[in-house]
């Protein structure tokens, strides 16, 4: 066990160390070597020592370099050294999170990381939270506990009876709400085409003079932070009427609520504590490892009775059982990632992560606008989209960015136009990063529109 510890970290502080170098997406002869880990399943043990000698050797070469300061795409952050550090160390307590009594540590971090996380996110105090998987999951959990409660206003039990012969829910979104929004509505019995959808205007907010007249048990579903142009839904004018109308409000905070976080963005988030529920991810901006979400829910008692799990042989208790307010049973101490991440940045700390990355996008947007290319968004946070011109000259540079390597860029149709997508979430981004691969967009675009 020592000498494989001793072996592992030494592979991992090399990996780490040579990231910020590293292509930002692996090279073709790294994807093809891939295969060299497969064939039959041999007969008897493999040493352990190799075994992680062909998994670093052939599998780090692979990685894209999400972990370094020049991997832009899909909203990934890094992991503070701090949150790699407290994984290892969770990984080796090897502790199941759902009950005090199976890992008294993990449930007594996650009443703490849960009450830092509500202060620093200006949630409302007492709410519940469950730490799961990723944003997709923490809006199935907030989204659950919706559920739950709009039809236990209806004198509905649908915990117990389903949603057969249920009266119906009716469920609104934005326009140009998140694709994960919608899997989590239909695992959830709701369907992805039964919703009724609220024109966005040309940043991607719901325009709250289209929202509709509702009745009954009803679910609205927000925006804080759309994927493509970081905007914001206007919590200050659509909650009240939501609320006038019996509505419960759902937040689809992946990245953006952590805007709330940063004193000079905190006027994006204006009105969001008015909501019901709320989901987020750890592994976005707080920069934990995967897989971190969190899911936060003004009243407790509905989040419990959708999640909570009985049973004869199960302990009962009167403090947080952290099994009550997940989807999953057993699962990992991810709680643990978090706190540590709150305990080393501090308020100020994650502010700044915050608002340096804000700082890189207006960078970014800055030069490539000045570059005559057209921005297409308003860049209020850590969301760049550029159009280098007609669709097939756009996807052209595109993939020449991310064939050279030295930075990692993704594609996108933003209401009818082609576009690259440049998202900013990661501590290691240095502003020496940022003009690099500026460097590199801009040459590669010269060269590509050249031709």
């Amino acid at each position: 066990m020592d000498d494989l510890l001793r072996l592992t970290s030494e592979r991992a502080r090399r990996y780490r160390a040579s990231v910020r170098e590293q292509r930002a997406a692996p090279t073709i002869e790294s994807l093809e070597r891939l295969s060299l880990l497969g064939g039959p399943l041999p007969d008897g043990p493999t040493d352990a020592a190799e075994v992680l000698a062909l998994l670093d050797d052939i599998g780090s070469p692979a990685t894209t370099a999400s972990a370094g300061g020049r991997y832009f795409g899909f909203v990934t952050g890094s992991s503070l050294p701090i949150t790699l550090a407290a994984n290892w160390l969770a990984g080796a307590w090897d502790q199941n999170a759902m009950y005090s009594v199976m890992s008294p540590v993990a449930a007594a971090v996650e009443d703490i990381a849960l009450r830092w996380l509500l202060d620093v996110l200006a949630l409302p105090e007492g709410a519940a939270g469950a730490f799961v998987t990723g944003a997709t999951m923490a809006n199935f959990t907030g989204l659950a506990a919706a559920r739950h409660a709009v039809l236990q206003r209806a004198g509905w039990d649908v915990e117990a009876d389903g949603l057969f012969g249920a009266p119906p829910v009716t469920v609104v979104v934005g326009q140009e709400a998140h694709a994960t929004l919608f899997k989590a509505l239909s695992l959830l019995g709701f369907g992805r085409d039964r919703v009724i959808t609220v024109p966005a205007d040309d940043q991607g907010r719901l325009r709250a003079d289209a929202f509709p007249a509702l009745e009954g048990p009803a679910i609205l579903c927000l925006q804080a932070g759309n994927v493509n142009t970081g905007a914001f839904d206007s919590f200050t004018e659509v909650c009240p009427k939501a609320h006038d109308a019996g509505a419960w409000i759902h937040v689809d905070g992946a990245f953006g609520l952590w805007a709330a976080a940063a004193p000079a963005r905190a006027h994006l988030t204006a009105g969001i504590a008015g909501a019901d529920s709320w989901a987020t991810d750890a592994h976005k901006w707080l920069n934990t490892p995967y897989d971190s979400g969190l899911a936060f829910v003004r009243d407790a008692d509905s989040l419990r009775a959708a999640m909570a799990t009985t049973a004869a042989y199960l302990p009962t208790s009167s403090q947080r059982e952290p099994g009550h307010y997940t989807p999953e049973s057993s699962r990992r101490a991810r709680g643990i990632e978090v706190w540590a991440a709150l305990r080393a940045l501090g308020r100020s700390g994650i502010a700044d992560l915050v608002e340096r990355s804000c700082r890189h996008a207006a960078r970014f947007a800055g030069a490539l606008s000045r570059a005559g290319y057209a921005i297409l968004n308003d860049v209020t946070l850590n969301q760049v989209l550029v159009s280098f011109g007609d669709p097939d000259t756009t996807r052209r540079i595109i993939a020449a960015i991310q064939t050279d390597g030295t930075c990692w860029c993704g594609g996108t149709v933003w209401q009818g136009q082609t576009a690259m997508r440049i998202s900013v979430s990661s501590y290691a981004t240095t502003e020496d990063d940022i003009e690099r691969s500026l460097a590199a967009i801009l040459h590669i675009a010269e060269e590509q529109r050249a031709r």
